[in-house]
């Protein structure tokens, strides 16, 4: 009976410890949370053409023997030498990185990396936006699209590489872009608008329940989920549906006029090779190899703004990462794979 007293004198020790350690840590928590997220924020800028550098020397050191690797690297040296001599300035590329979700969450990084590279960037200079987007909420991507447009509007070119996928919304923001690359098999178009919300009036009607919905306004509401849709009120959201498309089209058909909008403004998908044919896309090539040719001839700078993680984002992307862990390590069996549609 004395083990089991020194026990749990032992257990409820290290209870009362680890209760304490995490009431410390999340009232720094709560603490740090109250600043303002935009002031935890900072950019990232890496020269890719380093990157670029290091590989092709890595290759370079494994084939080259020693008496080639070292004519090599002493006329590169040279090479070097006479450039700072001359003092040619390259025209420098700004690459960002959109990845999309239905909510474009990824504009509020893509604002400040445009706001930070207005600043330097001149019309001799160009920006690369690798974009992967199977759209989303219209609003979200109209402001993605607005910060896209921002360089337009400075004179700054603007090439968007495609080698994925950039429909719906994503299209909306390629669209904005002097030069639109597509990979081959890449999707791209969807120039649409959908919506679709599900209807319980019936089973709530079954089982005499009733909805009560006072507004002000004749189409304050159109369709709803629990109460009693009509005939006009889907028909206001229908109009509403058209005009949205109608904006739509007339915002691709401002940035890419040789396009036929009526023909590709129907909701259709095409691949990067068919969708060259319908001027969707003006060239067939992967963001990398778009890349590593235009680091031959300028400094390409990827620029990333990013935002110091909370401790409990923290806590929640290692908990995840062990969870994703777990069922990769214990359904090793099962190759499931989502289709964007």
């Amino acid at each position: 009976m004395e083990f089991f007293a020194d026990y749990a004198g032992f257990l409820a020790k290290t209870v009362t410890l680890v209760v304490a350690i995490v009431v410390v840590l999340l009232t720094f928590a709560v603490l740090r949370k109250g600043r303002a997220r935009a002031s935890e924020g900072h950019l990232e800028v890496h020269k890719l053409n380093d990157f670029y550098k290091s590989m092709r020397q890595r290759l370079e050191a494994s084939l080259l023997s020693k008496d080639s690797l070292k004519a090599l690297r002493k006329r590169e040296a040279k090479e070097a030498k006479a450039a700072r001599r001359t003092e040619e300035k390259l025209p420098r590329v700004f690459v960002l990185d959109f990845d999309g979700d239905l909510k474009a969450s990824a504009v509020e990084n893509l604002r400040h990396e445009i706001t930070a590279l207005l600043m330097l960037a001149t019309p001799q200079d160009e920006v690369v936006v690798r974009l992967e987007s199977g759209g989303g909420m219209v609003h979200g991507y109209g402001l993605a699209s607005s910060q896209l447009a921002r360089i337009r509007q400075a004179g700054v070119p603007l090439t968007v590489c495609v080698d994925k996928v950039a429909a719906s919304g994503g299209y909306m923001m390629a669209c904005v872009g002097d030069k639109i690359l597509s990979a081959p098999f890449a999707i791209l178009g969807s120039i649409g608008v959908v919506a679709q919300l599900p209807n319980v009036h019936r089973l709530l009607k079954k089982h005499d329940v009733d909805i009560e919905m006072l507004t002000a306004g004749e189409y304050k509401r159109t369709l709803t989920v629990l109460g009693e849709n009509t005939e006009k009120g889907r028909q206001k959201f229908q109009e509403e549906l058209e005009t949205t498309h109608e904006l739509f089209k007339n915002f691709v058909a401002r940035y890419r006029p040789q396009l036929a909008v009526d023909e590709v403004a129907t909701g259709e998908v095409w691949l990067g090779v068919a969708a060259l044919g319908k001027q969707l896309v003006d060239q067939l090539s992967t963001s990398d190899e778009y890349l590593a040719e235009r680091a031959k001839s300028a400094d390409l700078f990827h620029l990333r703004f990013a935002h110091k993680k909370t401790l409990p984002e923290r806590l929640g992307m290692a908990a995840s990462t062990a969870v994703e862990h777990l069922a990769t390590k214990g359904w090793s069996g099962l190759n499931a794979q989502r289709f964007w549609q």
